[in-house]
């Protein structure tokens, strides 16, 4: 069986480059439903190829060939706040990329594709879309449009010549998720052979998705340089590190949380200074099992602001341990 490379990695190391721009193209083609062109990547948060090869998260941002903006992000922890998050890059996105003194109507259309491997909110589909629409108060099936005139004036013209009146909300940004631990089904479209792969890290021969027969090519393991196979090697090391310490903590947590129950339980009735002892007890119990893990994550080489996510400690208190 062949190996490719992680989807992650080659965002931030190989599908940069303009010869396998059709790799992100096939990916955002089958799940936008219509034919993405990449002009040009623009600069994001990790646009730049770190030293330390953060491997919590990576993003790109992309302008494809109706000046729209594109987000595309893999995260690989949770985060409590990732829906606050994605609202921020779109925001970002749209103040970094209009001029000062520009008027409002060169406000740029922003997608943002976010795929995630974790829970992330509730729900029962792995892939979700969302976008803003504007219903009457007083007649909900009342959509509001666009006027012929900001029709025109803001979508012109498609292809062929032809005009069609836009909603409101398609001026607004539109966000993606992919919840790619939740696909559990036999492939069957070309959204679902991405997916596929992006779980996997396989990709079928009888594949027919747009992009994914560039991938095969492009993100073989044995076609990397020595370099970057030694790179690829270096992060998938820490990828298992991180999953590994976040499980240890999250099974030490659980076990701690049932063990203080218990404690707590056989406490009741007793003094009311017992109690407050017992609080106390738990809360420097917490801090040092927290101090403990930001130490083994600093020397996986997460950041300090990750640490401080997962943690909730200070920057402080993270630059004391070792």
């Amino acid at each position: 069986m062949t190996n490719y490379i992680r989807f992650d990695w080659a965002m931030k190391r190989l599908l940069r480059d303009k010869a396998n721009h059709s790799v992100i193209e096939g990916l955002l083609t089958s799940l936008f439903g219509e034919k993405v062109t990449i002009v040009k990547f623009l600069e994001s948060e990790s646009n730049h190829d770190a030293g330390d090869d953060k491997f919590n998260r990576v993003d790109i941002l992309a302008e494809n060939d109706k000046q729209e903006l594109i987000i595309v992000e893999i995260q690989n922890t949770r985060e409590l706040a990732y829906f606050h998050r994605m609202l921020y890059g779109v925001s970002k996105a749209i103040t970094d990329y209009i001029g000062l003194g520009d008027d409002y109507d060169k406000v740029r259309k922003v997608y943002s594709v976010n795929i995630v491997y974790f829970d992330l909110g509730q729900g029962n589909d792995y892939v979700y879309h969302g976008k803003t629409t504007f219903h009457g108060l007083h007649e909900p099936h009342d959509v509001l449009k666009l006027s012929v005139r900001q029709s025109q004036a803001f979508f012109g013209q498609d292809e062929g010549g032809r005009f069609e009146r836009k909603e409101a909300g398609d001026l607004f940004p539109e966000y993606y998720v992919l919840r790619v631990n939740d696909f559990d089904k036999v492939a069957k479209t070309p959204l679902d052979e991405w997916i596929a792969y992006l779980k996997t890290g396989e990709i079928s021969e009888s594949s027919t998705a747009p992009g994914l027969q560039r991938a095969r090519e492009c993100m073989r393991f044995d076609g990397l340089s020595a370099n970057d196979r030694s790179a690829y090697l270096r992060h998938m090391e820490a990828v298992r590190t991180q999953r590994s310490l976040l499980e240890t903590s999250r099974f030490d947590g659980y076990q701690v949380g049932r063990a203080e129950g218990r404690a707590e339980g056989h406490a009741e009735g007793r003094a009311e200074g017992l109690a407050e002892g017992i609080a106390q007890g738990r809360e420097a119990q917490h801090l040092e099992d927290m101090l403990q893990m930001a130490a083994k994550l600093k020397q996986a080489g997460m950041d300090t602001q990750s640490i401080m996510k997962i943690t909730n400690l200070t920057e402080a208190q993270i630059a004391s341990v070792q």
